[in-house]
């Protein structure tokens, strides 16, 4: 590719059956009758564990079991919609209290902190999404190896003993990316890229952009650049880059940074740049429909918190488990052309009445 090189830059900014014996299990209960979510069936992802891990565990009758959801931090506003999605199929459930922990800022040795005080503390299960899976992967298999299911969602840890991981094919959404940032550049132009270091599922998602930008001869990646997963440090950089870079072509971001807040692309021309943007949450469609982003990549974000809610119910309650350990959610691509009636079916989603 023309004028292609690859550097990762701050610019200076503040910084889990077959082993599993089959041996009978008496019932001791009635299986509660509950809604059903539709999982499975679905396609495999070369990266991440296929083999279905298995526990032994079991449902004492009338227990209220706790589900610990564990999200990259706190303060992240896109996780607000996986605990929505978490605590509405648990009301729906009837015996399964949510809790919610993480850290405050993005802390991988924090979140490690809090999922061991929750394995020791024995909860029925664990839902997290990973900040650093090698970090994480001893203590979740030694979660599961004590009887606690643990779900993944968002970010994976492909290593580990996980039940299972919920969330999009990263890969192959970074390659809708790239392809899409293609087509509005019309083949040709120098791009700028916002990622994070360190977090599993945005260095595959970076990983499926480069491999369709690195195939482009008239494509030039100028500079990649770590914005620590902080929409203000992203303004930041993209103000010193729009100085740097007088003749950038495009931004893609594998986050939602440059969308989480209204002025964060004001040191863009978007009239004349164009901007291909994971994340689909309020306020991105608004963000959308003033012309300042061109291309919105959307998550599951409710069913973040849904899903992984069903399926450690099935697995604890039923003994039943997905067929496939990769549960893919797939993603929303979202346009000019049908951004308003995104935000009518983002309207459904808040109120309870669709799981997405």
């Amino acid at each position: 590719m023309a004028g292609y090189h690859l550097t990762i830059s701050s610019i200076g900014l503040k910084d889990s059956y077959k082993y599993r014996k089959e041996a009978e299990m008496k019932r001791i209960f009635w299986v509660f009758l509950f809604l059903s979510l539709s999982f499975f069936g679905c396609k495999k992802e070369p990266a991440g564990s296929e083999q279905l891990t298995k526990i032994k565990s079991v449902e004492p009758a009338g227990k209220k079991l706790r589900f610990v959801f564990i999200p990259k931090a706190i303060t992240i506003p896109v996780f607000n919609y996986a605990k929505v999605g978490a605590e509405e199929m648990a009301r729906r459930l009837g015996n399964v209290e949510i809790i919610w922990r993480g850290p405050e800022t993005i802390d991988p040795i924090k979140q490690k902190e809090i999922l061991d005080s929750f394995i020791a503390q024995r909860v029925d299960g664990i839902a997290i999404s990973c900040l650093n899976s090698n970090l994480l992967t001893p203590s979740i298999n030694k979660a599961v190896d004590m009887g606690i299911p643990v779900v993944t969602w968002d970010s994976d840890a492909p290593k580990s003993k996980r039940i299972a991981f919920y969330g999009v094919n990263d890969f192959e959404t970074g390659q809708i990316m790239g392809e899409e940032l293609v087509k509005l550049l019309g083949g040709k132009g120098k791009i700028a890229i916002l990622t994070t270091l360190g977090a599993d599922n945005l260095e595959r998602r970076l990983a499926g952009a480069m491999d369709i930008l690195k195939r482009e001869p008239g494509i030039e990646i100028v500079e990649t650049f770590d914005c620590k997963d902080d929409f203000l440090v992203a303004k930041q950089i993209m103000e010193v880059a729009s100085k740097k870079y007088t003749d950038l072509g495009g931004w893609l971001s594998v986050g939602g940074w440059p969308v989480f807040n209204e002025n964060t692309l004001d040191p863009v021309d978007t009239n004349r740049i164009k901007v291909v943007s994971f994340d689909t949450i309020p306020p991105a469609p608004e963000i959308m429909k003033k012309g300042k982003a061109h291309l919105l990549i959307g998550q599951k974000y409710f069913g973040w918190g849904a899903r992984p809610t069903q399926i450690l119910y099935d697995i604890v309650v039923n003994h039943k488990y997905p067929e496939n350990p990769m549960v893919f959610s797939g993603v929303d691509i979202v346009t000019q052309e049908n951004v308003a009636s995104y935000m009518e079916k983002w309207k459904q989603m808040e109120r309870g009445e669709i799981f997405e």
